[in-house]
């Protein structure tokens, strides 16, 4: 039987630094593969707290670890901002909740600590770079600082239009996502004989009328649709012979992003045949879908019953939205992962320039992922956790 941890009410003597850690992480917002002192702050963070910290020479991020041995309960939060406008300016700006999500888990690590906590094995906190470029979790895999970890949890807040303040799903069913980028090389000739040309803005058309007729199983959500298209100069009377596109492609599993890229690139070349042009296609940033493992989204769902009570757990939301913290258990298979979807009445929307939440969520999120740590350690010990 695990010791009965007073995580509520550290987290409740903790308030106050809770929400001066959220007011410091998101008034210092780095953008992707830029996080140098947001990398440093964690890091300072960690080892005050006595952790184990590792950094990198080549990259942003941190892993931090705290116990020995096997097994491995990991923790992850992107830590990355988004460049965009905001009334006027560019800079980049925390539209996503990742300043909230880096929160949570430092947080969750703090409050197990200061309430006694020793975990039967190893911590291990990936503090992630880059999610929004897609290439950060992939970083890490590369780096094999996964490659011991059993379970793996992250979090998400969640729009309202998906939960309100004090509710949380177990999991989130994040789609896969793809971007493709072409360019069309056709014969540039005199407006007056088109005959004797390969107008690309044609060729272009002929995909854009192609991709409306590509059809998979209506019972996955899947969808691709032409985001760019480039052609065409300053002389009205010159057929063009050059034109560049890109695509964005969504499909809610793995499977039906597969079926879906074969059907445009079927497309693509069709276009390319008839029209007699050449078309050179580069797959740029990709998103797997998610593959949540059973297991830890029972434990998710057992910590959110501990904190917020049963009447205010809900099912976990499925989103077109993309997260890279699904290339982990794609990548290494026998990582058994999940994410806390978490209410906060989240508005307008996630990258919105404005985008606002409830603030109490994040004492809430700390306390769920410290319990399920506290819960996956007993259960692979066998025992009960309280």
């Amino acid at each position: 039987m695990t010791t009965a941890l007073p995580l509520k009410e550290t987290l409740a003597a903790r308030e106050a630094q809770v929400y001066r850690t959220f007011d410091h992480l998101h008034t210092h917002p780095e953008t992707s593969w830029n996080e140098w002192e947001t990398t440093r702050y964690l890091a300072e963070r960690m080892r005050a707290l006595g952790l184990r910290v590792t950094t990198f020479d080549d990259c942003t991020g941190l892993v931090a670890e705290w116990g020995e041995g096997k097994p491995v309960v990991g923790l992850r939060t992107d830590i990355d901002a988004l460049w965009q406008e905001v009334d006027g300016v560019w800079r980049a700006n925390h539209s996503c909740g990742h300043d909230a999500h880096m929160t949570i888990v430092l947080e969750a690590v703090e409050t197990l600590i200061a309430s006694g906590y020793q975990p039967q094995g190893t911590v291990k906190i990936l503090f992630q770079p880059a999610e929004e470029k897609g290439e950060g979790a992939l970083k890490l895999v590369e780096k094999g600082v996964v490659d011991d970890i059993d379970f793996l949890y992250g979090v998400h807040l969640r729009p309202i239009q998906e939960m309100a303040a004090g509710e949380a799903g177990p999991a989130i069913y994040n789609g896969a996502a793809m971007f493709m980028t072409g360019e069309i090389t056709g014969v540039s000739a005199h407006g007056a004989r088109p005959h004797l040309g390969v107008n690309a803005i044609e060729v272009a058309g002929a995909i854009l009328n192609g991709l409306g007729q590509v059809h998979t199983n209506p019972m996955v959500p899947a969808t691709v649709k032409m985001t760019m298209l480039q052609a065409g100069g300053d002389s009205y009377n010159i057929i063009p012979d050059k034109a560049r596109f890109a695509l964005d492609l969504r499909a809610q599993t793995n499977h039906a992003m597969e079926e879906l890229t074969a059907r445009v690139r079927q497309v693509i070349d069709g276009a390319a045949a008839m029209f007699g042009a050449d078309i050179s296609v580069t797959t740029g940033s990709q998103m797997v879908a998610a593959e949540v493992d059973e297991e830890a989204r029972r434990l998710m769902e057992q910590a959110i019953v501990d904190v917020l009570g049963a009447e205010h757990l809900r099912p976990a939301p499925v989103s077109p939205g993309a997260e890279d913290f699904h290339f982990y258990t794609v990548q290494r298979p026998h990582i058994k992962a999940t994410m806390l979807a978490l209410g906060c009445d989240l508005t307008p929307g996630l990258h919105h320039p404005h985008m606002r939440f409830d603030r109490t969520a994040l004492l809430a999120g700390a306390e769920i992922l410290a319990r399920v740590v506290v819960r996956t350690f007993a259960h692979l010990h066998g025992e009960q956790s309280t």
